[in-house]
Formats: C-alpha cells, sequence, structure tokens
C-alpha cells in the first residue's frame, strides 16, 4: 500500500498544506540516543520547492531536533489525514537549523507567521516521499489552534525567552550541544 516518489508532488503540496498539525522525527547516531518525535501546529510548515520544506521552530522544552541535525542531518516529517480521505505522508530528508540573523533566516521568515518565541528554522532537502493508506488513523475534527505557547512567550518577553533558552535548550536529553 506504500508509494514512494522522489519530491512532492503538487498534490502532495496540497494535502500538505490543508493538514493542521505535523510531525517532525529525529535521532542522534548510535544505538543509545533517544529518538524524539514532537507534534507541531500554528501554520509553521512550508513547501519552498518539490524536494525542499522548511517549519518555523518555536521555543519550547526541547530543542533535540536541533541536535541530531546539528549532529547527522537526518529528519522525518509525517503528516496524517485526520478527516477526509486517508493517507499517511512521509518526508525524509537532511536538514538544517537557519538561525535568527542569518541570510538564509531572513530570506525564510516572511514565509512564515510572525509569532513571539521563534527559535530557529529548520530547512530540509527531502530526498523521499511516501505515502501510506491511513486506514489505521482515527477521524477527527480540528477545532482551533491553542494560544497557549503564544500567551507563554509573549508573558516571558525577549529577555525571558533566552534566559529560558540558555538554560533549557543549549544541550539535547543525550547532551548533545544545539548549536
Amino acid at each position: 500500500m506504500a508509494n514512494a516518489v522522489d519530491t512532492i508532488t503538487p498534490e502532495l503540496r496540497t494535502f500538505i498544506e490543508a493538514q493542521h498539525v505535523f510531525f517532525v522525527a529525529s535521532a542522534p547516531n548510535g544505538p543509545g540516543g533517544h529518538v524524539n518525535l514532537s507534534p507541531k501546529g500554528m501554520d509553521a510548515f512550508r513547501v519552498l520547492s518539490p524536494t525542499q520544506v522548511a517549519y518555523l521552530d518555536l521555543t519550547g522544552s526541547g530543542n533535540e531536533t536541533a541536535a541530531h541535525l546539528l549532529q547527522n542531518g537526518r529528519v522525518t516529517f509525517m503528516f496524517c489525514a485526520f478527516d477526509g480521505k486517508p493517507m499517511i505522508l512521509r518526508l525524509y530528508g537532511r536538514g538544517r537549523a537557519a538561525q535568527p540573523g542569518s541570510s538564509e533566516y531572513m530570506e525564510l521568515s516572511s514565509k512564515f507567521p510572525d509569532l513571539p518565541g521563534v527559535r530557529q528554522i529548520f530547512v530540509a532537502e527531502i530526498t523521499r516521499v511516501q505515502t501510506s493508506c491511513g486506514y489505521g488513523v482515527p477521524v477527527m475534527k480540528f477545532e482551533k489552534e491553542r494560544d497557549f505557547l503564544v500567551h507563554w512567550c509573549k508573558t516571558k518577553g525577549p529577555e525571558g525567552l533566552a534566559e529560558y533558552r540558555e538554560r533549557k535548550n543549549r544541550v539535547s536529553i543525550d547532551n548533545l550541544p544545539t548549536a
């Protein structure tokens, strides 16, 4: 039931753009590290070309993806149809972090909503695109985006966020550097 192609087709791009949530997975090298899998939302994912994607990364409790991409670049994105025709879409690739202030970040930031607490933009070159049936994924209706993260970031303010990232986001749970 799985089907693999080399690029994101126009139909798959339309599917991606209709989703309210996506998942990002990464892992460190070696057998002892922790695999990371994080749900994301808030209109933070963009298809830049048939082989390149990016997502706006907001301050959170960890920064595992940054550590893993810095170490080995491997990343997988997954989208699930929670309504309509069932489908699961996975994008496999190699990614990197574009940091605020860099020319790449400046070029990409206008493609995303202006949200408080932006930490970086992850960019990935996609090497494999795979769909599968999604028959076991439940049907769910989107109600709304949560506003807790936006409120928390506004309350912290730029200085509070910088202090939080320094304290909580400098290394991964496996003690790998994030920048």
